[in-house]
């Protein structure tokens, strides 16, 4: 290997490390690496560094223990997405306040909200969890929505947090299913 250093602003020296095999050239100031000749590239060798004692079955979880959790992101869906695996046998759960699904909602949805109105702002519904197993199993498969998006999202991600396994979260909510023309009811 070799050392070339490229032109740079006066705070920062880029320096790279070219094999040997290639060639630079500088065109309008930019450098390119060209291979010299096809058959003389030959790809770096991996460097042992002082793993060939360790096993290759080795999990770093391994030695933390029961303690580590895997932290699981919501996969979300299109509306006319949520529609076809609603159609499939999914379950709607629809966590808008009671007022917000009182004013239309997808239907065959179950309402649990996610969050309360307190005033000008919103809290968390406390027994969400518990209001959620009342209706569905741990197994279910249940896609999730709200009015936009961000409730929904969140109300997904304590699911699986809490260890539902089929979970779906709807993008856009309510408002994007309403957009679309898909079934609704009051």
């Amino acid at each position: 290997m070799r050392t070339i250093s490229l032109p740079s602003s006066s705070f920062l020296l880029l320096q790279c490390h070219v094999p040997k095999n290639l060639t630079h050239s500088r065109i309008n100031g930019s450098v390119s690496m060209v291979p010299m000749a096809r058959s003389q590239f030959q790809p770096q060798r991996r460097r042992n560094i002082g793993t060939s004692n360790r096993n290759s079955s080795f999990s770093w979880m391994a030695t933390v223990g029961e303690k580590v959790q895997s932290s699981t992101v919501p996969t979300s869906v299109p509306v006319r997405v949520a529609l076809e695996l609603l159609q499939a046998g999914h379950c709607y759960l629809d966590v808008r306040t009671a007022e917000e699904f009182s004013d239309g909602h997808a239907t065959g949805a179950i309402n649990i909200p996610y969050m309360f109105r307190i005033g000008s702002g919103m809290t968390k519904n406390p027994s969400f969890l518990e209001e959620v197993l009342e209706h569905f199993g741990k197994d279910d498969e249940i896609i999730v929505g709200c009015q936009l998006g961000k409730r929904s999202f969140m109300a997904a991600s304590d699911l699986l947090a809490a260890g539902f396994t089929g979970v779906t979260d709807i993008a856009g909510g309510y408002a994007a299913w309403t957009e679309n023309g898909l079934p609704t009811e009051s």
